[in-house]
């Protein structure tokens, strides 16, 4: 099954967006669809994995600080992986909730759906800029921005 990082990083998003949502209502026609795509897919995956830990892990991570490990996000996504692998109708289901919900988000304007240690999903295009001598990047170690590194060992420096 294609996808199976998608749909957990969906899953995510709407744990996350639910879980922001509780002390606000946000309005607007493309947030209900929204909503309603993601609603869609959480209940295709929900019906089949039912008490998978995972999920429910998923559920109370989003909920306890918004933000979801990559461990149980990966644990989600293997869940789904083999009940796709098992069950040809489940991978039908959610692939056609993710036609309809890549669909919705694809008319919508670039925004960030969640963020977690080391990830992010964005609605549209993306554009990483690094200007002004900051730094930019998917992955980064240690990063030391605006330093200018002395080597000398270069020819007319001193090795002292």
């Amino acid at each position: 099954m294609v996808g199976v990082e998608l749909v957990a990083g969906y899953l995510v998003a709407r744990a996350v967006v639910r879980a922001r949502r509780v002390a606000q209502r946000l309005e607007g026609e493309v947030d209900q669809v929204l909503d309603a795509g993601l609603d869609r897919l959480h209940e295709v995956v929900a019906v089949k994995l039912g008490g998978d830990p995972a999920l429910a892990e998923l559920q109370e991570e989003a909920i306890a600080g918004g933000e979801v490990r990559d461990q149980t996000r990966h644990r989600v996504a293997l869940a789904i992986q083999a009940a796709a692998a098992s069950d040809p109708a489940f991978n039908q289901a959610v692939e056609q909730a993710l036609i309809e919900l890549t669909a919705v988000e694809s008319a919508t304007t670039g925004r960030v759906w969640a963020a977690g240690e080391r990830t992010v999903a964005v609605g549209r295009d993306v554009d990483v800029r690094a200007e002004g001598g900051s730094a930019a990047a998917l992955t980064m170690g240690e990063v030391t921005v605006g330093v200018t590194s002395v080597d000398p060992t270069q020819p007319g420096r001193s090795s002292d």
